[in-house]
């Protein structure tokens, strides 16, 4: 398994430029909000019928698959950036859970998301260099954390 340092390297093979880099920081986390938007708009009836105790922060499928996703990848990476991505997932369900108290979650959802590819891709064009995710998948749960990473580490 390669250790976030090595991630983080090759992801910023494809991300040297400065518009790609900017488009980046806002658009990746436009996209894992939308994404995390997309997946609280999933009917929780399931979840409901589980726990019986109903709390649209918790029990919601952005919920599950972001506490899936944050300890079987990212807390194999190391626990600070679990702790970080475990705070982006639940500042975004926290974030979205507004939305759909005040909007449909969905259709601003598929909106966030359709603009912030079109940002990222034309992001790539500008750089010259294909996405990192088309040759690994891993890469699309790196992104965040690189963006985290990067954004923190500036004076």
């Amino acid at each position: 398994m390669r250790t976030a340092k090595q991630w983080f390297e090759e992801y910023a093979v494809s991300h040297q430029n400065e518009t790609n880099q900017l488009i980046h920081y806002i658009c990746v986390p436009a996209i894992f909000f939308s994404v995390i938007g997309l997946f609280m708009s999933i009917p929780p009836t399931l979840i409901k019928n589980t726990f019986k105790l109903y709390n649209p922060l918790i029990e919601n499928w952005a919920f599950v698959i972001g506490i899936f996703l944050s300890v079987f990848f990212y807390l194999r990476l190391g626990f600070w950036y679990f702790i970080k991505m475990i705070i982006f997932i639940l500042l975004a369900i926290a974030g979205n859970n507004w939305i759909n108290n005040h909007s449909n979650l969905l259709i601003v959802s598929i909106t966030i998301f359709v603009i912030a590819w079109i940002g990222q891709f034309y992001g790539h064009k500008v750089e010259g260099k294909k996405p990192s995710f088309i040759k690994d998948l891993q890469f699309l749960l790196i992104g965040p954390l690189w963006i985290i990473e990067k954004l923190s580490s500036k004076k």
